[in-house]
């Protein structure tokens, strides 16, 4: 079975305050799951939103052409 997070526990890996992975379970953009009135988030769904969420750099192309110093 899969390790479920506490909202602490995601805010901490993500390096962010509380309310950002309280947001997103509210705007149901993170798999969650209710645990009585608990709330709590699996390992896998951390690492897929940061996946999902993740820009990759543009290649810059060398023109050849040199400025003049």
């Amino acid at each position: 079975m899969e390790r479920l997070l506490t909202v602490y526990e995601v805010a901490e890996r993500l390096g962010t305050g509380v309310r950002f992975p309280r947001r997103l379970i509210e705007e149901r953009r993170i798999t969650f799951v209710k645990v009585g009135r608990h709330v709590r988030i699996p390992e896998g769904a951390v690492e897929a939103f940061v996946d999902a969420n993740t820009v990759q750099p543009i290649a810059l192309r060398s023109s050849g052409l040199r400025r003049a110093a």
